[in-house]
C-alpha cells in the first residue's frame, strides 16, 4: 500500500464528523493522558504505604464495584439533567478523588475515596456515549466510537510511559497530575461542548407523556437490548480474564515478570497503531457479524493461551484477542445507541456500562479462583467456550434487531410496541421533506402525526472519556 493510499485512508477515517465530536475527543485524550491512579494504585498501596497485596486487590475491586452503581446513575442523570452538566460534575468529582488520594493515608479513607472514584469515573461514560449518538449520524457512529476508543488507548499509552518516566516525583504527585488533567477535561466540556440531550415529549400540562417515561427497569425489559447486555457481559468476562490470568500463566511457565510487561504492552501498541486501519476494514459491515467475529477472536486468542509457553506465542495470543477488542468495543457502543430511544440513550448506555463494570469486579475473582484451583489451562479453555457461546448468541439472537437499515426505534421498551414509541430527533432540514409535511397538514391535519415519525435522524458527534 502506497503512502498516498494510506494518507487517503486516514483522511477518510477522520473526515465528515461534527466539530463537537472532536472537542469531546480532545477531552478524552487529555483525561486519559493523566490517568495515573489506577495504573499505579496497587504499587502505591503496597510499596509506599506498606499495605498487603490482599488489601490492594480489595481496593481495586472496590473501584469496579463503584462503577456498577455509577454507570446507571450517570445514565439517568444524562437523560434527566443533561449530558454536559453530568460530564462536568462527574469529571470534577473524579478530579477531587484523585487529589484526595494524595492526602488520605488511612486504610478506610483510601477505600472510601477509591469507591467514590469508581462511581464518578463510570458515571461519566454514559453521557459521553450518548453525546456521540446525539451528534453523529447513525451510519458514522461506529467510526466515531472507534476514534474515541483510539483516543482512550492513545492517552493511556502516554500515561503509562509518562508515569514510568515521572515515577521519581512520587505517586502523590502523579495523582495530583491526574486531578489537574481531569479538571482540564471538565473545562473543555464546559466551554466547548454544546448540550445535545433530546427532549422527551410533554403533554399540554408540561408533564412527560407516560409512554416516554423510561426507567432502568424498563430498559432491562427491552428484550433485544437485554440480550445485547448479557452477551456483552460474557465477552467482557473473557476480555478481562487475561489481565489476571496471563501473568499467572506466564509465571507458571517459568517466565520472568518482565516478560509479562512486554507481552501485555502488545495490547496497547496494536490498538494505537492499527485501530484506524481496523476501523477502515470493518466500516459498513453488519453489526451482528462484527460482534460475532470479535467474540470468536476473543475465544481463539484466550483459548490458544493454554498452548502457549514462550513470550512470542503469548504475545501472538494477545494480538488475536486485541483485534477482537478493537472490533467489539465501538460496535457494541453503536449497537447500544441503535437500540435506544433518543430520550433514553443515557440510561441504555448506563445499563450497558454496568456489564463492563460488573465484569471488572467478577473476572479477577473468578480468574484467580480457577487458576488456584483447576489450573490456568481450565481458565483459558473456559474463556474459549464462553467466547464461542457469545458468538452464537450474536448471530442467532441479534442479527435481525441490529440489521443495517433498521431504525433504532424498532426496539420495544417496557412492553410497548414499536408503533407507540416516539421519534424525538430534530426536524430535518431537507426542504422537499418539509414541503411534503406541510402539504399533508393542509390536506388532512391527522397526517402530521404520520409524517413526523418518519423524519430522518439528527446529526450527532462527540467523543468519550
Amino acid at each position: 500500500m502506497s503512502i498516498d493510499s494510506l494518507r487517503r485512508s486516514a483522511r477518510a477515517t477522520v473526515s465528515g464528523l461534527p466539530g463537537g465530536f472532536w472537542w469531546l475527543w480532545l477531552s478524552t485524550l487529555v483525561n486519559r493522558t493523566g490517568a495515573f491512579v489506577l495504573t499505579f494504585l496497587s504499587l502505591y498501596l503496597t510499596q509506599e504505604l506498606g499495605h498487603s497485596a490482599w488489601y490492594a486487590g480489595l481496593v481495586v475491586a472496590l473501584h469496579g464495584l463503584g462503577g456498577v452503581a455509577g454507570s446507571p446513575l450517570g445514565g439517568t442523570l444524562a437523560d434527566k439533567w443533561g449530558r454536559r452538566p453530568t460530564m462536568v460534575t462527574t469529571h470534577l468529582m473524579t478530579a477531587a478523588c484523585a487529589a484526595a488520594l494524595s492526602l488520605v493515608t488511612t486504610a478506610w479513607g483510601i477505600a472510601a475515596v477509591v469507591l467514590l472514584m469508581g462511581v464518578s469515573m463510570q458515571a461519566v461514560r454514559p453521557s459521553i456515549q450518548a453525546t456521540i449518538a446525539d451528534m453523529v449520524p447513525e451510519h458514522d457512529r461506529r467510526r466515531a466510537y472507534a476514534l474515541n476508543y483510539w483516543a482512550l488507548n492513545l492517552g493511556f499509552a502516554v500515561a503509562a510511559f509518562g508515569g514510568g518516566a515521572a515515577i521519581f516525583l512520587g505517586y502523590r504527585t502523579l495523582f495530583l497530575i491526574e486531578a489537574v488533567a481531569t479538571a482540564l477535561c471538565a473545562l473543555i466540556v464546559f466551554l466547548r461542548l454544546p448540550e445535545t440531550r433530546p427532549e422527551a415529549r410533554r403533554n399540554p400540562a408540561g408533564e412527560v407523556v407516560e409512554r416516554d417515561r423510561v426507567s432502568v427497569l424498563d430498559v432491562l425489559r427491552d428484550a433485544p437490548f437485554r440480550t445485547l447486555v448479557l452477551l456483552n457481559l460474557l465477552v467482557c468476562l473473557v476480555f478481562t480474564a487475561p489481565w489476571v490470568g496471563l501473568p499467572l500463566s506466564m509465571a507458571e511457565a517459568g517466565l520472568e515478570p518482565g516478560a509479562y510487561g512486554a507481552v501485555i504492552a502488545v495490547n496497547g501498541v496494536v490498538i494505537v497503531g492499527f485501530q484506524l486501519l481496523v476501523n477502515k476494514m470493518t466500516d459498513k459491515r453488519s453489526p451482528a457479524m462484527l460482534l460475532t467475529v470479535s467474540s470468536l477472536l476473543f475465544a481463539l486468542g484466550t483459548g490458544a493461551t493454554a498452548l502457549a509457553g514462550t513470550p512470542l506465542v503469548f504475545a501472538a495470543t494477545v494480538v488475536v484477542w486485541t483485534i477482537g477488542e478493537m472490533i467489539h468495543v465501538p460496535t457494541n457502543a453503536a449497537a447500544t445507541a441503535k437500540l435506544a430511544p433518543e430520550h433514553a440513550r443515557g440510561r441504555y448506555q448506563g445499563v450497558m456500562g454496568m456489564s463492563w463494570a460488573l465484569s471488572g469486579f467478577l473476572a479477577p475473582i473468578l480468574a484467580g479462583w480457577v487458576v488456584d484451583g483447576p489450573g490456568p489451562d481450565v481458565l483459558w479453555i473456559s474463556c474459549g467456550v464462553i467466547g464461542c457461546v457469545a458468538a452464537l448468541g450474536y448471530t442467532t439472537r441479534l442479527r435481525k434487531a441490529l440489521a443495517d437499515g433498521e431504525p433504532a426505534e424498532s426496539t420495544t421498551v417496557a412492553g410497548r410496541s414499536d408503533v407507540d414509541k416516539p421519534v424525538l430527533d430534530k426536524p430535518v432540514v431537507d426542504k422537499p421533506v418539509k414541503a411534503v409535511a406541510i402539504e399533508a397538514v393542509a390536506v388532512e391535519p391527522v397526517a402530521v402525526e404520520a409524517v413526523e415519525p418518519a423524519e430522518d435522524r439528527t446529526e450527532r458527534g462527540s467523543v468519550s472519556a
